[in-house]
This record gives C-alpha cells, structure tokens and sequence, in this order.
C-alpha cells in the first residue's frame, strides 16, 4: 500500500532487468543480495556509472502539497496526475512507488533533498527553468502550461486584463515560478505589491483574496483553475503566456534513472495512458 512518508535513506539500485528492459542498453553490473552494488551503462563507447536508488525495487519521489490537480491527498492516500503518472512510469520499470512530502516554506528547497539523497526524483508541477537546471537533471517535458491570475469578483469586477490589476497586491507562494510573472508585474507599475506566503499557505492565500487583504494571487493554471472552484467569490480572471513545460527533476549526477524514466515516460505518452490520465485530472471542468 503506498503512503505519504518522511523521506529516509538506505542506498540501492533499480534492479539490472528494469532498468535494461526500460533504458535499452547494456549493463554490467555486480548483484548482490540487496540489488545491484555497482554498475556502469554502455552509451555510445563510453562508461558511465549507474546512480543508485534510494531502497530496492523502489523509487522514493517527492512532490510539495497541495498543489492539485498535480499533487494532493485524497482518503490519506498520495493522488493527482503527478502521483498517478508517476506510478504509471513506475509500472513500466517495474518498481513501486513511494511518496513522500516536501513540507518547507520555500519550494525551491525541495531540489536540496536530490543532492542530499533523501528521495530519488521530484514530481510536483514542476517548472523546467534555466536556474533549476543549473542544479538539477530534468526528464523530457511532459505538460506546458501558463500562469493565471485569480481575483475576487465581489470586489474587482471589472478584471479581465493585466490593465486592472493596477493597485492591487499580488499573492505568491515562496519559490513558486508565479513569483517572475508578479516581479515583472511590479516593476512595471502593473500592481502595488507582492506578499509572499509559504508553499503549503496557498488556502491562506485564497483566504486573504476573499477578504480584500490582497487582489489578486498568481499560480500555475490548472492549479489555480482547481483551487478557486469551492471559492465562488474567486474567480480566474485572465492568463499570463509564461509557456511553462513541466518535468521530473533528478539529482545531476543520476544520468541512468533519468533515462530510464524518459523511456518509460515516453511509453506511456504512447501506450494512452497518459491521454487517459489528462481526461481525468486536467479536464476542462478543471476536476476530474
């Protein structure tokens, strides 16, 4: 049964049969009784090490919650198109899934715990941006999306472009990518002011937009979409054309996992599980 978890550490390898079967390539490998010891991949002439997992047959990912329809929890139990792409992937290297949660104020901390090992890959709407890059390995992009702005409609009616949003205070959670859209927005004289909330205050956030103590709160589309649906006084007034693709980020030196995923990624793009799960997380309605 899988749960959300505090992350732990206990060195092994995706076994030798998954990762040959998924990645295509050749290993040569050392097998022991609690996986593969060490290993190397053959790539066009050239031996390179194959980067360990967390725990045997197992790939130990951290996502950020909530963050729907990506990430969230539903009846105790890890949920979204993240986590159910994730699984979808993990079926297709023959591992289980392990979730586990990212709890810091700042999402941008959550890249830390693939340095330090404490999980093996992120998934959680993540943004492929130049400066993660510079720190972290991304799979293939697998979704693009923009920024939307919501705002309360009880007291800005009139919000329908960036034009109306002059004065107003913009809400962002802290090492969201929402928080380039607002920084561009002020400098321009488009808003009054941002103030930050930690990654887990968004409700906070939503919170502060129905009572007037802010104007307006900027995050990823679908998410925004699916958080303001139960808030009838919120609405989505307008989109910002950032073109954000989304990947699953691994630690620099994890080459091979990476790989693996993007074949079993492409996979299942192919094999219409992926539409599947579209249909059913990111559907007009913005619920599945």
């Amino acid at each position: 049964m899988i749960s959300i978890r505090g992350s732990a550490a206990s060195p092994a390898a995706l076994t030798r049969r998954a990762f040959a079967a998924t990645c295509g390539i050749g290993f040569a490998a050392v097998a022991t009784a609690g996986g593969i010891s060490s290993s190397s991949a053959q790539t066009g002439g050239a031996t390179r090490p194959l980067a360990l997992t967390l725990k045997p047959g197992t790939l130990v990912v951290a996502s950020a919650y909530p963050d729907p329809p990506f990430d969230l929890i539903e009846n105790g139990s890890a949920s979204g198109f993240d986590i159910e792409l994730m699984r979808a992937i993990c079926a297709q290297l023959g591992v289980a899934l392990d979730p586990v949660r990212y709890s810091g104020d700042d999402f941008n901390g959550i890249f830390d715990g693939l340095a330090k090992r404490s999980y093996d890959a992120v998934i959680s709407g993540t943004t492929i941006t130049p400066e993660r890059s510079a720190i972290v390995l991304f799979s293939q992009a697998y979704l693009e999306f923009n920024q939307g702005v919501a705002v309360n409609r009880r007291l800005t009616p009139g919000v329908s472009s960036v034009a109306g949003l002059r004065g107003l205070t913009a809400g962002i959670q802290s090492g969201n990518t929402s928080d380039f859209v607002a920084k561009r927005l002020l400098a321009e004289g488009a808003i009054a002011g941002i103030k930050y909330y930690p990654y887990d205050g968004i409700g906070v956030a939503l919170d502060d937009l129905e009572a007037g103590r802010i104007g307006l709160v900027i995050k990823l589309f679908p998410v925004i979409s699916w958080l303001v649906k139960d808030r009838p006084q919120l609405a989505v007034a307008m989109q910002v054309p950032t073109h954000e693709k989304l990947g699953i980020a691994f630690a620099r030196d994890n080459a091979s996992l990476c790989d693996a995923v993007n074949h079993a990624l492409t996979t299942v793009q192919g094999n219409g599980e992926f539409a599947r799960l579209q249909a059913r997380w990111l559907s007009p309605s913005g619920r599945p």
